[in-house]
């Protein structure tokens, strides 16, 4: 089981990408504060750490320095609100492996997190990463879709979307799991775009 360690003081946000995670199959294990943080992923063997910076009781690149001192060499996700050349710089400088600013989709978060590892949900054949359901395939790294051996580029969103759908074969999901997933935590709960889109899938 892939183990996901999440350093996050916003309970809304932890909260959202928990619950998106662990739909995807990932364990999660949530620390609101610096030390932590530090003390979990120094005592864990965790596949991947997605950190903020602004933690209670240190700064998230005092976290970051810390384990690469140790020669921890978990691979890092920097989520943060700070947006400036110089912050980014000093995160991927400090050892993180990818830095993402606030606010996020959920949906470039998990493709960030599977550049750096291979979910077990999936099916790995060489270089590529597949989901497949009666005779379409999904290619997650080239994010096409292949019908009868045709292959479709879809738009971003629509693959997203008919990727979640993918992942939960026969399973009835809801407009609201849908809206997280797809769309983010911080989408209109009364829009319809999950209906606008399903229906541009299904002519795809």
């Amino acid at each position: 089981m892939t183990q996901i360690l999440i350093a996050e003081d916003e309970p809304r946000i932890a909260a959202f990408i928990d619950k998106g995670l662990r739909a995807q199959g990932f364990t999660i294990t949530i620390a609101a504060d610096a030390n932590t943080a530090l003390n979990l992923a120094q005592a864990n063997e965790f596949d991947l750490m997605i950190l903020d910076l602004g933690l209670p009781g240190g700064d998230g690149l005092e976290v970051l320095e810390s384990l690469r001192g140790q020669g921890i060499q978990t691979p890092v996700i920097i989520l943060t609100a700070r947006d400036d050349i110089n912050d980014k710089l000093a995160g991927l400088g400090g050892g993180a492996d990818d830095y993402m600013t606030k606010p996020f989709r959920f949906e470039e978060l998990l493709a960030r997190i599977r550049l750096r590892m291979k979910s077990k949900s999936t099916t790995n054949t060489g270089d590529e990463v597949m989901l497949s359901v009666g005779n379409i395939v999904l290619n997650l790294r080239t994010r096409r879709a292949i019908v009868e051996n045709q292959e479709i580029e879809l738009p971003s969103r629509e693959f997203i979307l008919a990727e979640t759908f993918f992942q939960h074969p026969g399973q009835v999901l809801t407009r609201q799991q849908l809206l997280d997933r797809v769309w983010g935590y911080d989408y209109d709960p009364g829009s319809n775009v999950v209906d606008v889109y399903v229906g541009y899938l299904r002519k795809s």
